[in-house]
Order: C-alpha cells, then structure tokens, then sequence
C-alpha cells in the first residue's frame, strides 16, 4: 500500500510540475482532448495503460 501512495504522490507531482511549468501547452493540449471522438480517447488510454502495465511487471521481476 506504501508503494501505491508514493505513485500517486509522484504523478501529482509530476502534473503539478508541468501545469507549474507550461499551463498553456496545457490549455491547448486540454482544448485538443476535447476534439477528439471518444473512442481514440479510449484506444489511448488502453495502450497507455498497458504500456505502464507492462513496464512496471518488467522493473519488478
């Protein structure tokens, strides 16, 4: 459980770095998600969340 809270504190950081950094790369980025159908937003977000899947079994074992 410690090791799921230190991920969720590391990407918190790591948006707040970026918003911190570059919020109008955000806004547009932000603006551009909203034009996209729902369904490459899903493709996306399956291959992302298999890539992290993949790579975290891959840097534990």
């Amino acid at each position: 459980m410690h090791d799921l809270f230190s991920a969720l504190c590391l990407v918190a950081i790591l948006e707040g770095l970026f918003l911190f950094a570059t919020p109008l790369a955000w806004k547009r980025m932000a603006a551009r998600l909203l034009e996209l159908p729902l369904g490459a937003l899903r493709r996306w977000g399956g291959t992302l969340l298999a890539v992290g899947l993949g790579l975290l079994w891959w840097l534990r074992h």
